[in-house]
């Protein structure tokens, strides 16, 4: 008995360390998991996949409660690290992933279970996060005295912010068409404001983003997993725009339709033209360059955008009855479903040789 005791004692306390090193290690980024599993989800709802969605959404629920419980222990752990990340021109744009996941996964509240209360509070969580971060990791690049260049400061990444405001915009559509007068006219204001500040932000972050692709060395080390996120941004702008098309319940947006139909089908077509340009780089980063792949938390960044597209295409083409776009989404599911494998397998195997359940693959090279 006592054997057993000590037994049990030594893997309980191992267990914990094995626990708190992966809190103090974890990664800002790694709330994309949510991101993409909820999005992909979502898509597979739409496209009468059903028992793929309802699955991907208790799974997903368990990602958010889990990196929500790691998180706070990382803060209780190692607050200094984790606020000096904060301000990080690498790091900081990535807490904005909190923002995404809380009002993705208030989507699949809505549309999967029609759960107007949890939404609504999961969107009262992303829209606290979103004037947190908004205002204290801008103001931070802004004020700090030691600052990177440009090329080493800025990535894919900082488009996170873009998709924290254009998932506020789509949660908002949806919550409203639940709401009663006035508050569906002031939800809806809201998710229109949104979707313009978000579209505007993409802009100014999209220029700096090309200007460095264009006119510094790029590595293949360089070409990080968040880049895709170039096209997502554009992806969730275009389903924001396709949900106040389609779901009016507020005069000013009756007079806007011919400026949201426009506005929605330009940045359909820049995320798009970002897809070729992404598959093209990634050839070339793994197959010229040869750069390993390997699992890195930061690829669920990448799955996001390939799930959103979906889910965009699909609105759009049914919000401006353009069906002929119908077999997009068909056929992108499956892309995006392999790559959120891909992706999940890579996590299993991390954190079953984290816990010493799985011995780690030797490196040959």
């Amino acid at each position: 008995m006592n054997k057993n005791n000590q037994s049990n004692e030594t893997y309980t306390a191992m267990f914990s360390g094995r626990l708190k090193e992966t809190a103090r290690n974890l990664h800002p980024a790694y709330f994309a998991m949510v991101m993409s599993t909820g999005i992909v989800s979502i898509s597979c709802h739409l496209l009468g996949m059903q028992t793929i969605a309802l699955l991907l959404f208790w799974l997903n629920c368990w990602f958010y409660v889990s990196l929500w419980v790691l998180t706070f222990l990382r803060i209780y752990l190692c607050r200094i690290i984790f606020f000096k990340d904060l301000i990080d021109h690498q790091k900081g744009p990535a807490f904005f992933t909190t923002v995404a996941a809380s009002c993705i996964l208030g989507s699949q509240f809505i549309i999967i279970y029609k759960d107007y209360n949890t939404a609504f509070l999961l969107w009262s969580v992303g829209l606290f996060l979103w004037v947190v971060l908004n205002y204290t990791i801008f103001t931070g690049f802004t004020v700090k005295e030691e600052k990177p260049a440009l090329n080493e400061g800025i990535t894919g990444a900082w488009l996170l912010a873009v998709v924290a405001t254009q998932a506020i915009a789509v949660l908002s559509a949806l919550l409203a068409a639940d709401l009663q007068q006035p508050d569906k006219l002031q939800m809806n204001f809201l998710a229109l404001c949104m979707w313009l500040w978000g579209g505007m932000l993409y802009i100014w972050m999209i220029s700096l983003i090309f200007y460095r692709y264009t006119f510094f060395k790029f590595s293949p080390g360089d070409l990080s997993p968040p880049y895709w996120i170039n096209m997502g941004a554009m992806a969730i702008s275009t389903l924001a725009g396709s949900l106040l098309i389609s779901e009016i319940h507020a005069p000013f947006l009756e007079s806007m339709i011919p400026f949201l139909k426009g506005f929605t089908i330009f940045f359909w077509v820049t995320g798009t033209w970002w897809i070729p340009m992404l598959f093209i780089l990634a050839i070339w980063r793994h197959l010229y360059k040869k750069f390993k792949l390997r699992y890195d938390p930061l690829y669920w960044g990448a799955v996001f955008p390939l799930g959103m597209y979906t889910a965009a295409t699909f609105r759009m083409a049914d919000a401006l009855d353009m069906h002929f776009l119908d077999s997009v989404p068909e056929y992108f599911i499956y892309i995006a479903l392999i790559a959120w494998t891909g992706a999940f397998i890579g996590f299993l195997k991390t954190v079953l040789v984290q816990f010493n359940l799985l011995q780690p693959k030797q490196d040959t090279e």
